[in-house]
């Protein structure tokens, strides 16, 4: 698949290991361990075949899709209505999520 970034600080994390700080350490390699299997992938349908990923909608928003990075934290990212095969994602943010 292909991804772009909405977050610049997400960008600069992926691109150049910076801001790395801002999250905990487990968080950041999860982050990347995600970002490969979503590069890996050749469209959305791959991504819910991966169930560890617990690619999933978000309840907030129609657009939303999560992937849980941990516990506590996910990665949100959009499907871009404008590929009809599902094959560009938007990453947004990386989140603490509390529940479950």
């Amino acid at each position: 698949m292909k991804f772009e970034f909405e977050d610049d600080g997400l960008r600069t994390l992926y691109e150049e290991g910076k801001g790395q700080e801002r999250y905990p350490p487990e968080v950041v390699r999860a982050f990347f361990r995600r970002m490969a299997v979503i590069a890996g992938a050749r469209d959305k349908r791959d991504l819910y075949q991966v169930k560890s990923l617990h690619f999933e909608r978000l309840k907030r928003s129609e657009e939303d899709r999560s992937i849980r990075l941990n516990r506590d934290w996910r990665l949100i990212l959009v499907v871009d209505k404008s590929d009809p095969a599902g094959t560009v994602v938007r990453i947004r943010e990386i989140n603490r999520h509390y529940g479950d």
